[in-house]
């Protein structure tokens, strides 16, 4: 049996990282929006649907269309966002808390080495710091010799103090050709880049917006991460463990279904727990004719058990809870 962790914002919630509706609040404070009317109204006219990201997604698209008329408009969101995962990064490096007990076996880095991959939508730099800097090879079942960020190649920082540091490193992708997954070495495959990753011409390695299956597509490392993602999840005798996702991006719920139907078998980690899907459906509100949805389908199909818990109750003293979502590893 193959074991996959998927992680979205609700995972580096629990330390402290922001959600997404938490986000279009940072951002209207940032003084590219609120000098900025235009910028301002973008944002509040996506907050319902789709957030800060639907409206970048709409700048994109029309700087597509009218690079001249949309560039500094676009730079200044970009400019916003990039403060916020700076904000973000400072705050979740400064807490120096990770764990929420010290028994070795409840640990959360002993949590996830037992994973055969770690799948992140995030773009904040928790696991860098916490995780990966750790001796995950002293921990857990896997025997692990460490971890890998596959296909990246890490540039130290300057600070000798930090030098060894995974999230004060920046990032840049290796060649197609150097692309290999290291024996005994924990892939960590982060699907959307990252806030100190890079392209090779220096500019920021971040899919956000409304065109990331197109943007992942043309980036190659990228590309390799989301065929990874396929392949693994599509194998028999796959489960999934999804962790503070929402559901919400296409391409992603689109791997997951074509896995599903292979056989793949998924455990969720939400306040919704299993009616996650149903929460998202519209038609399920009041005086609505209701209209099933494929998530309510996949999750029928395929759900093997859900925790509405966080990790710090899960990992601290809920015992329970703990004993369940470790079931995950026992088929």
């Amino acid at each position: 049996m193959a074991n996959y962790l998927l992680v979205g914002a609700g995972f580096s919630r629990n330390w402290g990282g922001w959600l997404a509706s938490e986000a279009f609040e940072y951002l209207l404070g940032c003084p590219e929006i609120t000098q900025n009317t235009n910028l301002n109204q973008l944002l509040w006219r996506h907050q319902s649907q789709g957030g800060f990201e639907s409206a970048l997604a709409e700048l994109q698209t029309e700087y597509y269309r009218n690079p001249q008329a949309n560039k500094s408009a676009l730079n200044s969101l970009q400019a916003a966002i990039t403060r916020m995962f700076d904000d973000m990064n400072t705050a979740l490096i400064e807490r120096n808390i990770w764990e929420f007990q010290n028994s070795v076996d409840r640990l959360i880095s002993t949590f996830l080495t037992r994973f055969d991959a770690i799948f992140s939508l995030n773009q904040d730099l928790l696991l860098e710091h916490y995780y990966t800097n750790s001796n995950i090879s002293l921990i857990g079942k896997k025997k692990w010799a460490g971890a890998q960020l596959p296909g990246m190649q890490r540039v130290p920082s300057q600070d000798a103090m930090s030098a060894s540091s995974w999230a004060m490193s920046k990032w840049y992708p290796e060649s197609i050709e150097s692309f290999k997954l290291h024996a005994n070495c924990q892939p960590i495959f982060k699907l959307h880049g990252s806030s100190n990753w890079f392209h090779e011409d220096g500019h920021s390695m971040l899919i956000m917006g409304g065109a990331k299956a197109q943007e992942i597509g043309q980036t190659p490392i990228l590309k390799w991460y989301a065929d990874n993602f396929e392949e693994k999840l599509s194998q028999q005798q796959s489960q999934l463990m999804i962790i503070g996702y929402g559901f919400r991006d296409d391409h992603i719920n689109a791997t997951i279904s074509r896995a599903i139907a292979l056989g793949l078998k998924i455990f969720i980690i939400s306040p919704e727990g299993a009616d996650l899907a149903r929460s998202l459906n519209k038609t399920r509100g009041r005086n609505a004719i209701v209209v099933k949805e494929p998530l309510e389908e996949m999750f029928e199909t395929a759900l093997i058990g859900a925790s509405r818990r966080s990790l710090r109750e899960i990992f601290g003293d809920d015992l329970a809870e703990y004993k369940k979502i470790m079931r995950f590893f026992d088929k």
